[in-house]
């Protein structure tokens, strides 16, 4: 099979890692240049973009998209991990809690906020990774962390379980807002059931599921749904370079934002194009020195 360049949207099944996905893709397509586009818990299901050659070099968009979640959080019970995969730890009654309690409580968690990252996570302290101490038994302070949650759904409230839907930004840890709502509601709670179900552009709807995207590496048949490299990226403004300037950019070289192809109004950054539509680059503007910068430059032809 030759070399593919693109992006999988994945449906991950539950009990295998992130990193799981990427070795299954890798043995059945053969090929070592492969990625993820943001890592999931082995209990999760769900959205997780999976990138193939060049495409790999665009895992940090994929990174710092939107995501959203739907989540079910059991309350009356703590564990070590704050999901079900932990040990139990506290068991509390679950007081009378109506629908507005917790419409007033989970509303606290809406925009810019602090978070404390859990113990069981792939988080470095000292160069060792936090679920490697934890395992030990072993806890240290972590800082918290600005993490931003832009809605938060209630789904079903059948106690003791809550149903909610969540958007939210990089870096944030559901089982972390289902630890923290447990503590507010004096009762305890962890993480029972987790699904993300978008990742940037990345859908649920439009997800493969891991056994049949296998399948069609196996079988070779797997370009129908290879995403092209920019597929994450089309909310960017676009332009199109003659050969001249299409050159410089293949040679990582700036320009000059005189050369009219680039609107600087449009935002920060920019994907670029050759007269034959191929994609060339990602580049960002310098507004001190006029000029368009390449970020990532790729060479598809």
């Amino acid at each position: 099979m030759a070399l593919l360049h693109g992006i999988i949207n994945v449906d991950k099944p539950t009990g295998i890692t992130s990193m799981d996905v990427v070795r299954h893709v890798k043995r059945a397509s053969n090929q070592e240049r492969i990625g993820h586009g943001g890592t999931l818990d082995p209990m999760a299901t769900g959205v997780i973009p999976i990138c193939l050659g060049q495409a790999t070099r665009m895992m940090e968009y994929l990174v710092s998209g939107s995501k959203q979640y739907k989540a079910q959080i059991t309350f009356g019970v703590e564990t070590t991990t704050y999901d079900k995969l932990g040990e139990i730890i506290q068991t509390k009654k679950v007081k009378q809690i109506t629908y507005k309690d917790l419409l007033d409580i989970t509303d606290r968690f809406i925009g810019e906020i602090e978070q404390i990252p859990p113990m069981f996570s792939a988080l470095k302290y000292k160069g060792k990774r936090l679920y490697e101490l934890a395992r030990k038994g072993i806890t240290v302070k972590r800082e918290s962390r600005k993490v931003k949650i832009s809605n938060i759904s209630i789904l079903q409230w059948d106690p003791p379980n809550l149903n909610v839907e969540i958007t939210c930004g990089k870096g944030f840890y559901v089982r972390s807002f289902a630890h923290d709502l447990g503590q507010l509601l004096e009762c305890g709670g962890y993480l029972s059931e987790l699904a993300r179900t978008k990742n940037g552009v990345f859908t649920i709807e439009d997800a493969i599921p891991l056994i049949e995207v296998e399948k069609r590496l196996l079988s070779n048949t797997v370009k129908s749904i290879l995403k092209p490299i920019d597929f994450a990226i089309k909310h960017m403004p676009m332009a199109i370079v003659d050969y001249h300037t299409e050159d410089m950019i293949l040679k990582g070289q700036s320009v000059s934002h005189d050369a009219k192809v680039f609107d600087s109004n449009a935002g920060h950054n920019c994907r670029v194009y050759g007269t034959d539509g191929t994609f060339l680059a990602i580049m960002s503007y310098e507004s001190e020195l006029n000029q368009w910068k390449p970020n990532r430059v790729f060479s598809l032809r």
